[in-house]
């Protein structure tokens, strides 16, 4: 018998590999003789990388890089293994581990001067140890300044009207003139970068970076117009300056208007325009990375779950990921999650054979954070017994 287990984290709680861990406990105490394969998953968004390194058997790379205001914070992106992904090096990136909201008190939020500088660091650190395929996971930025920090960092030059280089942040775009990419980091024509973003914002507009998403980051409204027309020069003269250039031989066209141009503050601009970079839904990309399909194959059952289990499942989460892909081979899915909302039940209709709250009774929320491990343990070993009962001759 094989069982697939193949978890996001419990947010607050517990890892992915950690919910894998206690997941297998449970069942095996149950059901000792059965084959368990643990594969860890995340659906892009945080701790997407530490799940990817624990599934690859990979390894945390920790450095210090320019936060979003501007001072150091400590940051740090993946690099995957071989177990499951083959021999190319593949490098994995949170954008909002150096440039993400956490590192910017509620007081302090300005998205008119937060820079993605530190983003564009990492990235640098990976293609100086020659990573050659590198997934970026857009969300949870502290920025709106359209990617250009992430340029910067990566040599290119932005520049007023005088040939000055342009303070960081997304008002300073509005002073923008030129854009000269003459030392653009080399290794970046090597490289192929996949981008995980899981919405559809065009980068301006009343649907666009600034006015969607730049008041959770401190943005007045007179600020989101400022912002929002600094956005719009910044594409200006993107479209101006790379209207010849190609990258990987392929002709960069104005991608402003593309849906995912206005994900984490512009970023998902800067790198369909500076990185020919593709994107795409983030549980997509893992499942891709980690070779899901190939892995679930002649399982018997697959296990899956993250902390809530609710109807924003079905939006490109792990569990709905995890099931689509077991529901092609015909593999029948149970989800757990530390809660299941009151909708949860419509996640039956789409693939998910039973669903399971590892909560036992109503409990503060730091009791039930605290207590996570054991009740997951606990729940595993009851889903066990009871599926023990199923197949028992």
């Amino acid at each position: 018998m094989k069982i697939v287990i193949a978890p996001d984290s419990f947010k607050e709680s517990l890892s992915a590999m950690e919910v894998a861990n206690e997941i297998e406990r449970g069942f095996k105490s149950v059901l000792p003789d059965a084959e368990y394969l643990k594969l860890p998953v995340a659906d892009g968004g945080e701790g997407t990388v530490q799940s990817m390194v624990d599934a690859t058997k990979g390894s945390i790379i920790e450095l210090d890089v320019i936060g979003p205001l501007g001072k150091p914070v400590s940051a740090h992106y993946g690099i995957l293994g071989n177990e499951f992904i083959g021999d190319s090096k593949t490098a994995i990136i949170e954008m909002a581990s150096a440039s993400g909201l956490h590192h910017v008190s509620v007081e302090k939020r300005d998205p008119s001067i937060t820079t993605s500088y530190g983003t564009g660091q990492l990235i640098c650190d990976a293609l100086n140890r020659g990573i050659k395929h590198i997934i970026i996971g857009l969300g949870g930025s502290a920025t709106n300044d359209g990617g250009a920090g992430m340029a910067q960092a990566l040599g290119i030059h932005l520049l007023d009207e005088s040939g000055k280089a342009l303070n960081v942040g997304g008002s300073a775009l509005s002073e923008l003139h030129t854009i000269d990419m003459k030392d653009l980091h080399p290794l970046i024509r090597r490289c192929e970068f996949i981008v995980a973003c899981d919405v559809d914002n065009p980068l301006c507009g009343d649907k666009g970076a600034s006015a969607i998403f730049g008041p959770q980051k401190g943005a007045t409204p007179e600020m989101v117009t400022s912002l929002d027309a600094a956005l719009a020069r910044y594409a200006d003269i993107i479209a101006k300056t790379i209207a010849n250039k190609q990258i990987n031989n392929t002709k960069i066209a104005d991608k402003r208007n593309t849906p995912g141009a206005g994900a984490a503050g512009g970023m998902g601009l800067a790198v369909m325009a500076f990185l020919n970079a593709t994107l795409k839904p983030g549980i997509d990309i893992v499942m891709e990375t980690v070779k899901l399909d190939e892995k679930i194959a002649g399982a018997d059952l697959v296990i899956t779950g993250e902390g809530r289990l609710d109807s924003q499942t079905l939006h490109g989460k792990t569990p709905i990921g995890v099931t689509r892909v077991a529901n092609s081979q015909g593999i029948a899915v149970i989800a757990i999650a530390g809660s299941v909302s009151d909708d949860a039940n419509m996640l039956l209709e789409h693939g998910i054979s039973a669903i399971f709250s590892i909560t036992p009774r109503a409990l503060p929320l730091e009791d039930v954070l605290a207590n996570a491990k054991h009740n997951l343990f606990t729940t595993s070993q009851n889903i066990a017994a009871l599926y023990a009962m199923k197949i028992k001759p």
